[in-house]
């Protein structure tokens, strides 16, 4: 049990450390590492890997640091994760980095990466397009030159050889590493009180700021762990909750759907470390085709991601049934224009297959905790008394 406890207290730590204090370390203990900070949500951290880079998630400021410049750089009516990442920017929360990925969420992060351009941000700002055709010549080619272009920014600054048995390596780890992250959602499907949402989350963070060996090293243990009978099981309905996959909510939000009788089975909070669903051939030829076919063909399903063959509300139903879930919780944060444009269709789809919802929105550095409360906690015993 004090295992876990000290491992879930660096976790904590390290998930919310804004200066990024293990990273800075890990790239002085060696000559010709680098720094790769990435906004929300996936990006290949396979190919930062094997070009000698630690891929670094910047998930904003929470709540954490007062926006005060970042407010100077967009209007009102946009979430809050760009300010925060700028008013980081513009203070010292990411000197040493060396360059930044801005994959294609939004027209937000489209910006971000222009402000960081203009502002001698790193010695690369990309931005990372995916394709929205996933036929393997069309938008499988263009992904492919996606990634190579990260590459090359990346050798520019090391002179690393990024080899395929370099490549074929990162595969391997981050296949692992997303194998115990699915086994720690399974068990908690079965078993949740073992492992809180919140604890769930701040292990996921944390391996966002540190090498992907250590983080498999704590996963591993976690497994362990909660692979026992720990705890003492709630009545609580079994919940999903979607829409959080960019900005993330406050640690008082999740807490909060929790202590109002409900067990989170899953979510898309840290939607990269998990948006490939299934092991990446690690041991091939051409490691960056397999990366690309694995985008092509096993992603998961997100706002941000463009597949109108496979219709979303159709896979989150799909999710809730696999997951034995009672209901789903649509969490987005305020003014997010993906997460918000696609509810519609997915509350028809919910309410197509039977399935209860509630919906609210949130702020990543606020939130009305309490209506939030009441909220989820209205949904759990009307599922309860009469569902």
């Amino acid at each position: 049990m004090s295992e876990l406890i000290n491992i879930l207290k660096e976790c904590e730590d390290l998930a919310f450390d804004l200066h990024f204090t293990a990273a800075r370390k890990w790239k002085a203990e060696k000559a010709g590492r680098i720094l790769t900070g990435y906004l929300p949500v996936y990006v290949p951290r396979e190919i930062i890997h094997a070009a000698g880079g630690l891929p670094v998630g910047i998930m904003g400021a929470g709540d954490r640091k007062q926006i005060i410049k970042g407010d100077a750089y967009y209007q009102s009516y946009i979430c809050h994760l760009p300010r925060g990442v700028i008013e980081m920017a513009l203070d010292d929360n990411l000197d040493g980095f060396d360059g930044f990925i801005f994959p294609a969420i939004c027209d937000c992060i489209r910006n971000l990466s222009g402000m960081f351009k203009l502002s001698k941000k790193g010695s690369f700002q990309r931005y990372f397009d995916y394709p929205q055709n996933f036929d393997p010549l069309t938008g499988g080619t263009f992904y492919r030159e996606e990634m190579q272009k990260l590459i090359d920014d990346m050798v520019k600054i090391n002179g690393a050889q990024v080899t395929t048995d370099k490549l074929n390596k990162a595969i391997a780890l981050y296949n692992r590493n997303r194998e115990l992250i699915e086994t720690i959602y399974n068990i908690r499907q079965e078993y949740p009180w073992r492992l809180s949402a919140v604890d769930t989350y701040h292990i996921l963070r944390a391996g966002l700021v540190i090498p992907v060996e250590r983080h498999n090293e704590m996963l591993e243990r976690v497994v362990q762990i909660i692979s026992k009978e720990r705890g003492n099981p709630m009545d609580n309905i079994r919940v999903v909750v979607t829409g959080s996959f960019c900005e993330q909510p406050p640690i008082g939000l999740i807490k909060s759907i929790e202590m109002a009788g409900c067990y989170i089975v899953d979510d898309d909070f840290m939607l990269g470390s998990r948006f490939i669903k299934s092991a990446v051939d690690d041991a091939t030829a051409d490691p960056l085709g397999a990366l690309t076919a694995a985008y092509i063909t096993q992603s998961d399903f997100a706002s941000f991601y463009y597949d109108i063959g496979n219709p979303k509300g159709k896979r989150l139903a799909q999710l809730v049934k696999r997951r034995k879930a009672d209901g789903v919780i649509f969490s987005a944060a305020s003014f997010c224009d993906p997460a918000l444009l696609d509810r519609p269709q997915m509350q028809k789809e919910c309410d197509e297959a039977g399935i209860p919802h509630i919906n609210f929105q949130y702020h990543e550095s606020t939130g009305q905790f309490k209506v939030i409360k009441e909220q989820a906690g209205t949904f759990s015993d009307s599922i309860k008394l009469w569902v």
